[in-house]
């Protein structure tokens, strides 16, 4: 009878092992699944962020900045054609100078959705990031795509 005991300790014994052996290895397995590359795909969503990060930054450690810089450039001179004219190529240069292919930057606030600067087809973007800073009266969108 001692024997018949033995027997089943030993059997209960191995069957908690195996098991927590299974329980091992689910849990191993399921931390070890490779995660998505995300990086990947959000790439060009944040790419207007980041964009918008360095025309809102510091230009050579002086208090000003682009979006500063255009919007004093509006300011000063009434919002008129010739001003406008000359925000738009300064933008032109600054966004073709970050290296993007795809843009459209305008001002929502003041001059009523007015582009400008742009470049590629907008009709046909896919994916399109956005981002907006604001600069006193004046606000900016930055779409690329």
């Amino acid at each position: 009878m001692l024997d018949e005991k033995g027997y089943f300790y030993i059997i209960d014994a191995i069957l908690a092992v195996t098991l927590l052996l299974i329980v091992f290895l689910v849990v191993n397995a399921a931390i070890s699944i490779p995660s998505p590359e995300y990086s990947y795909d959000s790439k060009d969503i944040r790419m207007a962020q980041d964009a918008m990060e360095m025309l809102s930054g510091k230009v050579n450690f002086t208090d000003r900045t682009f979006l500063g810089e255009i919007s004093e450039i509006l300011k000063r001179n009434e919002n008129s054609q010739d001003s406008v004219r000359e925000v738009s190529q300064l933008c032109r240069d600054r966004l073709d100078s970050l290296n993007i292919k795809n843009y459209k930057f305008s001002e929502n606030n003041i001059l009523k959705g007015k582009v400008l600067a742009s470049s590629g087809d907008y009709s046909e973007a896919d994916g399109v990031s956005v981002a907006t800073r604001n600069y006193g009266d004046y606000s900016y969108t930055l779409s690329t795509w």
